[in-house]
């Protein structure tokens, strides 16, 4: 069994063992994904960017655990291969940000 299975089939024992996927349709997962990458984003809100390197990893450890295990039981819910769609999603962004146009910048792809 790979990683990332076995991280799936804990985050679903923990939530069966709790009777919440009855609670974890579509809408609701991707919700508390969204607001969990709030979460996040709070951490660093009204902080310059020296701050921001400060911030406690603790607390950036906890919330993207959150984001992940939301992120994860998404793609558990729709049969999804994290490993698949995300080399699938590179190689799309490769095609759109090809280093020799994208090196060095933060434009996007309709801007290069």
């Amino acid at each position: 069994m790979n990683e990332l299975n076995e991280i799936i089939e804990a985050l679903v024992k923990f939530r069966d063992d709790r009777d919440w996927s009855q609670f974890h349709d579509s809408k609701n997962l991707a919700v508390a994904l969204s607001i969990e990458a709030a979460e996040l984003n709070e951490l660093f809100l009204w902080k310059d960017i020296r701050e921001s390197e400060k911030v406690d990893n603790e607390k950036i450890k906890e919330e993207l655990a959150d984001i992940f295990a939301y992120a994860f039981l998404m793609a558990e819910k729709h049969k999804l291969d994290i490993k698949q769609i995300i080399l699938e999603k590179i190689k799309k962004n490769s095609e759109k940000y090809p280093v020799h146009k994208s090196k060095g910048s933060a434009k996007k792809y309709n801007e290069l």
